[in-house]
C-alpha cells in the first residue's frame, strides 16, 4: 500500500522566495542564514540548504513576505 505524503521545501526553495521578494542574505554562521529586507523586515533560517524545512520555517517565510508585501 502506498502513502503519499506532501514533501516539505528545500531551505533552498524558501531562500529562492525571499531573495525574489528583495530580501538580501546577509550571510551568518555555520548553518544560520540571515536575510534582510531593505524596509528594516529581518528572517533568520536555520539548516544546511539541502535540509528540508520545518512548518515553522515555511510560516515565518510567509509572514515575512506578508509583512513587506503589503
Amino acid at each position: 500500500m502506498w502513502y503519499h505524503f506532501p514533501v516539505p521545501p528545500k531551505i533552498r526553495e524558501l531562500i529562492r522566495e525571499l531573495k525574489a521578494a528583495v530580501f538580501e542574505d546577509r550571510g551568518g554562521k555555520g548553518s544560520q542564514r540571515n536575510l534582510r529586507h531593505p524596509s528594516g523586515v529581518r528572517i533568520t533560517l536555520s539548516g544546511s540548504t539541502g535540509s528540508d524545512a520545518k512548518p515553522y520555517q515555511e510560516q515565518a517565510v510567509r509572514a515575512a513576505i506578508a509583512r513587506v508585501s503589503k
